[in-house]
């Protein structure tokens, strides 16, 4: 279309030229025709994007109240599956339940308290106590005369059989006929 425009301008510009003012006003009148045909057009299409765009929206919308429908239709046939007073007699039931659970737990392991744990850390100090007193005494010193102690080897032992070795001599003595 813009090639079209240009093409009456230079139509004009030539009539001009050729002293022809009347055909180049025609030329110009129109280009100016094609120009508004042109903003219609373009007029057109943004009504007809609009519609498109609306009706797009339309139909999502159409599909949310569709879906918020079926939702309230599911929460109505939940809720008279489920009353208000059963909810509230379950939590109360459970409520009841977990601390039956919890004094049973407390009968079970005993739980001891802050005085229990201090008279068990008092009779476990006066046993400690007791075992001290029964306990030989240590001299805080060594005497002041040296004892003398025994000469210790400078060369190796003798290597020594081990149990297992023993015990197989032993059981081979065993099983050997006696000699009549």
């Amino acid at each position: 279309l813009e090639g079209v425009l240009e093409k009456e301008t230079e139509v004009a510009k030539h009539h001009l030229r050729n002293n022809d003012r009347r055909r180049a006003l025609l030329a110009l009148k129109k280009k100016k025709y094609q120009e508004s045909l042109l903003v219609q057009t373009d007029m057109q299409l943004l009504n007809l994007e609009h519609m498109t765009q609306t009706i797009e929206y339309s139909l999502i919308e159409k599909d949310i109240v569709a879906g918020l429908k079926k939702g309230n239709e599911v929460l109505a046939q939940i809720h008279k599956e489920m009353s208000v007073e059963a909810v509230e007699k379950l939590m109360d039931d459970t409520a009841d339940a977990i601390a039956y659970q919890n004094e049973i737990d407390e009968a079970i392991s005993g739980r001891i308290t802050a005085d229990d744990m201090e008279d068990i850390e008092a009779e476990l100090d006066a046993i400690l106590h007791e075992q001290l007193s029964e306990a030989p005494r240590v001299p805080d010193s060594l005497p002041a005369e040296s004892v003398e102690l025994p000469n210790v080897p400078d060369r190796p032992l003798p290597a020594h059989e081990t149990v297992q070795t023993s015990k197989n001599k032993n059981r081979q003595r065993l099983e050997e006929p006696m000699p009549a």
